[in-house]
């Protein structure tokens, strides 16, 4: 009897600086790590968030763009930081994208987190520029399937969301467009409007602006249906591919073994947070895109469903792994 009660005393006191940590929680600045350029989509949320946890947390939400190969450096450096809520990740479409296009990665998208909740789904948009021959996007596929790599579309970079969804357009609609890689969304658009490159793959707030002054023509968006951003834009599906569907996304994650009650703490603070009106709009507003949160086990299936999609899409394109 003496053993069980001194065993019980000593599971308690190793569970008891667990819980009293998830009690204290947070007591110091949190770091926010996210895997792109400074100024970019990517940046522009985390900052957006930052504010957001901070004011409900009652500590600093110190953002650090840890920008690198697609978003592999700062998910690598996320996954192997202390499992204690005071290191936190947003991550993209491309996440679920490294896992489907490397051979190896020195963490796992799925199992090497705890997933908190998905914020904000926004489409793309395949654009022309204003003079090109191709006034909607059957035009642009008979013109590709007539030439066979003849032409080419930009994207942001190798195994982008935005690489990917040229991809599938290749291997829905028969055509062999040839992938050009361009580091950024605003390099894209320069080189289209310099006639570099016939066709980009693009982000619609990015774009928005253009095809509104008639500069750039934009052909279809990627989602299912037509964005509020550009109304006047079909939808691929709406041209005549059935099922293409390409939104990309972002969420938060946390190293795996954060303790469960800061995980539910952080989880209701992001809900919160994407519930107030002014964080919903500003984060609309800098990617084009809808608001939409998760609980984290719909985020983990999320993720390894478009894992699943884009080793598809990758085994059917022939693209050869990293």
């Amino acid at each position: 009897m003496r053993c069980c009660i001194a065993a019980a005393a000593l599971s308690l006191a190793c569970v008891a600086p667990s819980i009293a940590a998830a009690q204290a929680y947070p007591n110091r600045p949190i770091r926010l790590l996210h895997g792109f350029a400074a100024g970019g989509a990517a940046d522009t949320m985390a900052r957006i968030v930052s504010d957001g946890l901070s004011k409900r947390l009652g500590q600093p939400v110190v953002v650090e763009a840890k920008p690198g190969a697609g978003g592999n450096l700062a998910a690598d450096a996320i996954a192997k930081s202390a499992p204690d809520g005071y290191t936190i990740g947003l991550v993209t479409g491309a996440h679920a994208i490294s896992g489907a296009l490397y051979k190896q990665l020195a963490y796992s998208p799925i199992d090497s987190f705890d997933m908190l909740s998905t914020m904000v789904y926004y489409a793309l948009v395949i654009a022309v520029r204003a003079d090109h021959q191709a006034k909607t996007l059957p035009d642009l596929i008979a013109m590709a399937k007539a030439k066979p790599d003849a032409l080419s579309y930009g994207s942001v970079g190798f195994g982008s969301t935005h690489h990917l969804a040229g991809e599938l357009l290749n291997v829905t609609a028969g055509t062999k467009m040839v992938h050009v890689p361009y580091r950024g969304d605003s390099l894209t658009v320069t080189s289209l409007l310099a006639g570099d490159v016939p066709v980009i793959v693009g982000t619609t707030v990015l774009l928005a602006g253009q095809i509104e002054s008639g500069a750039i023509r934009g052909l279809a968006v990627t989602s299912p249906a037509r964005t509020k951003l550009l109304p006047n834009v079909p939808s691929v599906q709406e041209a005549g591919i059935a099922g293409f569907d390409v939104r990309t996304w972002a969420g938060l994650v946390a190293p795996k073994g954060t303790p469960p009650d800061i995980v539910k703490r952080l989880h209701a603070e992001i809900q919160s947070m994407l519930a107030a009106p002014a964080t919903k709009a500003a984060l609309e507003t800098a990617t084009g895109g809808e608001v939409r949160d998760s609980t984290p086990e719909q985020m983990r299936a999320l993720i390894t469903s478009e894992i699943g999609k884009w080793s598809k899409v990758i085994n059917d394109a022939g693209i050869p792994r990293i």
